[in-house]
């Protein structure tokens, strides 16, 4: 039998005010091998951790209870007050009578009762605990950075700045991600391309930075440290290497109707091609699914006018395995699809847009030049009409239900430049909130209504209707005077909300990431680590995690970075003690636990084992204790009880349940 000592948290009131902390250490004090038993208010500051120390010392304790808050907060804290008392770390339980009891109960009474079950299950756990010692594995000196945006770009540079290794892995030609698509940006309206492009130079020469574009990320194994990751590198059908960038052979190709991606399918592109003028590298990429020479085997236009022999019909595409310590996720996002919005007739009329592709319109770059004109007709509009919120802060299940933050910001910005622009251009924006709560992001809005006189409606439009004349009628609520109003317009923009890239849900699987119900990736804790993925190792940079602006994703991207940085600048790792362990004589070799195992632990081997006294050479699991996280799905599928979790063992787990059943 243990000898456990009972430490309870009043936690200021958070626990005292619905626990009576009082009554839990009496009764707790009563359960066998608890030889002491106290209360203190703050039990994780420093005087309640002195506590537990001298408590360990004076009453020869070998065993902890901690009945506080959750685990995740402060088990940490007190293994490491345990271990500095001379006692293994792993002896420590905590009891959380925070978020799963006072929290959720407003009865003293029912709460205080609760609280002694949790406490009471953990002493029964903690007298079938076994010291446990961590391992040691190694760490590779270089960084894995998934998505080349701006997100991406700082996460390198930042990285690459402390002296590791970067790899940037972008599915596009070209890194710059969403920000190079942008015109001007909130609330310094100073132009984006030069902001971005000084970053995607600097990304492209630092000695220490290696971009892979018109790339994905095939296949990720390992762990924190020491992670596999098998990169493809798709065919361009143009040798980089020997590539002048001199642009005949786009000038030169017959397939010049495709519609570009980078001009959000407004302008066209050929076939082979650069997306933008900044694009790095500058090197263009074949577009095999709409090339003549591909599709028919016949044309070959661009090899015969490239002076460089750059041109490689028969390249291939290259699987690039390389090791990393930490990973950088930084993958962006995009606009949702309006296909369920018909009623603003987005499908019906051209001159329904979105915010992106006004960006693109308004883009000295773009497939207008700059000038703000009908797609229909080529007309200048006369009468703007942007609706906000389309498809954020949906109370259906059409749209999303969070709020994508920046659109707001970019439409006053859309609605002042334009305004600045054109004069004459009468500009309504119908909204259902104006949310501002970056820095100068007021003054900045303010400036559209009370300078630039943009029209501001609170309220919501219902149809936008395209007229024979090509005109659009939007009916639309004024809330404010409470009325039904009509507006004749020439443009409608429509502000999408925002979601992630697609491919992150196919990368979380990889990663063993968690996500949300909204396909962002979740951080381990909202408020103390919110660039890390609970995933060691993996760290989270931009709008991957959540909806944010570019000064925001640029601050993530940096803390990202730092974090990476401070596990890359260790040589070893302490790895988790709580893993699985197998009973070799239990086990029959069927491969059922290596099969659940999302980190790849669990292998086989033919070992000879002596089951009471016959010795036979039997195939049997082996657990790599530094790829095990300690998730348990091996000890629940094993179908002959031989896999038991560390830390977590069966006896341990039925000492517990049996101690709040009684």
């Amino acid at each position: 039998m243990q000898r456990i000592g009972v430490f309870v948290c009043h936690c200021g009131s958070n626990i005292a005010a619905t626990v009576d902390v009082k009554k839990v250490v009496e009764v707790i004090s009563q359960e066998p091998g608890v030889v002491h038993a106290e209360d203190y208010q703050y039990m994780c500051s420093e005087a309640g951790q002195e506590k537990i120390i001298q408590a360990i010392r004076e009453k020869e304790l070998t065993g902890v209870v901690v009945c506080s808050c959750s685990p995740r907060m402060h088990e940490a804290t007190f293994r490491k007050a345990v271990a500095k008392a001379g006692l293994n770390p792993y002896m420590l339980e905590v009891a959380n009578i925070r978020e799963q009891c006072s929290w959720i109960h407003k009865d003293m009474e029912e709460a205080t009762k609760k609280a002694v079950i949790l406490a009471r299950a953990a002493v029964a756990k903690v007298n079938l605990d076994a010291p446990l010692q961590e391992g040691e594995s190694r760490v590779t000196k270089r960084a894995l950075v998934i998505g080349g945006g701006i997100a991406g770009i700082q996460s390198a540079l930042d990285i690459a700045d402390a002296g590791y290794e970067v790899d940037i892995v972008e599915k596009t030609p070209s890194i710059g991600g969403r920000m190079s698509q942008l015109d001007k940006t909130f609330p310094t309206l100073d132009c984006s391309a030069c902001i971005l492009t000084p970053k995607m130079v600097e990304a492209n020469a630092h000695e220490k930075i290696h971009i892979y574009t018109y790339s994905e990320v095939e296949k990720i194994s390992g762990f924190v440290g020491d992670f596999t990751v098998e990169i493809r590198k798709k065919a361009r059908s143009v040798d980089m290497s020997k590539c002048t960038g001199c642009g005949v052979c786009q000038e030169k190709c017959p397939s010049k109707k495709i519609p570009s991606e980078f001009n959000r399918g407004l302008g066209n592109r050929t076939a082979i091609y650069t997306p933008f003028a900044q694009a790095i590298p500058n090197v263009p990429v074949i577009d095999r699914e709409n090339c003549i020479k591909f599709k028919t085997g016949k044309c070959g236009v661009c090899s015969k006018v490239c002076q460089a022999g750059a041109i490689d019909y028969d390249q291939k595409d290259e699987i690039i395995s390389e090791k990393y310590g930490a990973i950088v996720v930084a993958t962006g996002f995009d606009t949702i699809k309006l296909d369920k919005y018909d009623e603003y007739a987005y499908s019906q009329s051209k001159d329904v847009i979105t915010s992106l592709e006004l960006e693109r319109i308004m883009n000295a770059a773009g497939p207008t030049k700059g000038h703000l004109e009908r797609l229909s007709d080529g007309r200048a509009p006369k009468n703007m009409v942007f609706i906000q919120c389309v498809g954020s802060r949906c109370a259906d299940t059409r749209g999303k239900s969070y709020c994508s933050k920046i659109c707001c910001m970019y439409t006053a910005k859309h609605a002042m430049l334009i305004r600045d622009k054109y004069p004459d251009v009468n500009v309504t924006v119908f909204y259902i909130d104006v949310r501002t709560p970056g820095k100068n992001f007021d003054e900045f809005y303010r400036r559209a209504v009370e300078e630039y006189h943009v029209n501001y409606v609170k309220g919501q439009v219902g149809k936008v209707i395209p007229q024979p004349d090509g005109q659009l009628l939007v009916q639309g609520v004024d809330l404010l005077d409470n009325k039904q109003i009509l507006v004749n317009a020439d443009m409608v923009v429509l502000a999408t909300a925002i979601e992630p890239d697609p491919s992150v849900r196919k990368l979380a699987t990889m990663l063993t990431a968690s996500i949300d119900n909204n396909n962002f990736l979740t951080e381990a804790h909202p408020k103390l680590r919110p660039v890390e993925s609970p995933t060691a190792g993996v760290f989270l940079s931009g709008v991957c995690q959540g909806p944010k602006d570019i000064p925001e994703t640029v601050a993530q991207a940096g803390a990202a970075a730092v974090k990476a940085i401070g596990l890359l600048a260790k040589d070893k790792l302490r790895t988790n003690a709580c893993t699985a362990k197998p009973d070799q004589l239990l086990c029959n070799g069927c491969s059922t636990c290596a099969n659940v195992c999302p980190y790849g632990a669990i292998s086989y081997e033919e070992k000879e084992v002596n089951d009471h006294g016959i010795r036979e050479v039997r195939r049997v699991a082996a657990v790599n204790s530094a790829l095990c996280q300690g998730c348990g799905a091996c000890t629940v599928a094993c179908p002959s009880g031989a896999m038991d979790l560390q830390g977590f063992s069966n006896r341990q787990i039925i000492a517990e349940v049996d101690a709040i059943c009684r």
